[in-house]
């Protein structure tokens, strides 16, 4: 099941709340950690989204609850923003014992400069990305600003933020007084992708080019034009997480690709989680298959039938080129659309089933190269012996069985 649902003990022995998103075959080309916005939670929309995308895209995912918020243990009046960087340490000592050491640290808004803070003080960490990150941490303070009189006489106050009470402490408060990231940056000789919205309302632009200006090379910038802070929208953080996975390979040490662990199978498909995105493993390749947002998909992958007629395309395609290469024809490019229907039975076995449907594909090829007509027409009558349109005219036996 993804995610993976795990604890673990912070220094000041509290239980904090994980999840863990692992690819299909349990076997990542590396794990990263992902630190959540100022009184977020490890179950917040973007953060699920985008450790979900991670792990498609072979990176494992650990989110975990800051202390005192959502699952975790403690209370977010007595806890600080120096406790949220020591919580990503504690959680980097909890991957290296039970799995591997994080060599990547992603944070979100306020999480993103924990990261900075955090990563100088992990040498097996190689990248650090930041989402809509602040230069300084006491950026924060604009959201209880009209609380800070109080905090400061009473040392204490409750104050709403996103809609919700939050008891904010004057050390909390104090605790935010950090050194400011343009020099606490000089020390971080880490890869850096900075992802920031030009349209950002509550931590500005300028922040990002803040933080690039300071940092040293290798660095990154990506705008993400048109999100918000929240990056409440999914197709921003399914390109958030298709960013990092390729800006990662060249930044990110990995071994020599592995075969998937597909358990000897030739196709292995896992679904997990919310809706019906699911992920298609061959040892050597993977993909996404989903089910469009009118049914209650994500939309973030064809459908079943789309992979279905994408198979009998590209075997026509393929099955085309083979045989004219063989003739050596000049055959330049083949390019099939197809479509799939049920459609009642004209000629029915069943004459007596008024009702009886059968599938329907519709395949129009375009062929591209000075041919004669006598040779389109041949290519024609030999798209109908490709492998898949041959197996897909056969009678089929399909054996299912339950998983030992």
């Amino acid at each position: 099941m993804n995610p993976k649902r795990l604890t673990f003990i912070n220094r000041n022995n509290f239980e904090l709340s994980a999840h863990l998103y692992l690819p299909a075959d349990q076997r990542p080309h590396f794990f990263a950690i992902f630190a959540h916005c100022f009184t977020c939670s490890k179950n917040f929309s973007a953060v699920t989204r985008i450790c979900t995308a991670l792990s498609q895209n072979g990176i494992a995912a650990l989110s975990f609850d800051f202390t005192g918020l959502g699952m975790s243990e403690g209370e977010f009046g007595a806890s600080s923003f120096s406790n949220n960087v020591s919580d990503l340490l504690d959680a980097a000592d909890f991957l290296n014992k039970e799995y591997q050491a994080p060599k990547m640290l992603i944070g979100h808004s306020l999480g993103g400069a924990a990261v900075l803070y955090a990563a100088v003080q992990m040498a097996e960490v190689k990248a650090v990305v930041t989402i809509a990150a602040p230069a300084f941490p006491g950026h924060v303070r604009h959201l209880f600003l009209d609380s800070i009189e109080q905090i400061e006489k009473n040392g204490s106050a409750r104050v709403a933020i996103g809609g919700r009470p939050f008891q904010i402490s004057k050390s909390f408060v104090d605790d935010l007084e950090q050194e400011p990231l343009a020099s606490f940056l000089k020390k971080l000789r880490k890869s850096l992708l900075i992802l920031h919205s030009p349209q950002d309302k509550i931590v500005e632009i300028s922040n990002a080019a803040e933080i690039y200006n300071a940092a040293h090379h290798p660095k990154s910038f990506i705008s993400l034009d048109g999100a918000n802070h929240l990056v409440s929208n999914p197709l921003d953080s399914e390109y958030i997480a298709e960013v990092i996975g390729s800006w990662s390979k060249r930044y990110v040490l990995v071994e020599e690709k592995q075969v998937n662990d597909t358990r000897g199978n030739q196709v292995f498909v896992r679904l997990s989680g919310e809706k019906y995105t699911t992920e298609v493993m061959t040892p050597n390749h993977q993909l996404i298959a989903d089910e469009p947002l009118d049914v209650g998909g994500a939309d973030l992958g064809p459908n079943p039938y789309d992979l279905l007629m994408a198979s009998l395309g590209s075997c026509t395609a393929m099955t085309l080129k083979m045989y004219a290469e063989r003739k050596k024809w000049p055959l330049e490019q083949v390019s099939v659309f197809l479509n799939h229907e049920k459609v009642h039975v004209t000629d029915s076995a069943h004459p007596e089933d008024n009702s009886a449907k059968v599938s329907q594909f519709t395949r129009i090829i375009e062929i591209e190269g000075d041919l004669s007509a006598e040779q389109r027409q041949r290519l024609l009558e030999i798209s109908n012996k490709c492998p898949v349109h041959r197996t897909l005219q056969e009678e089929i036996i399909i054996q299912t069985m339950l998983a030992k």
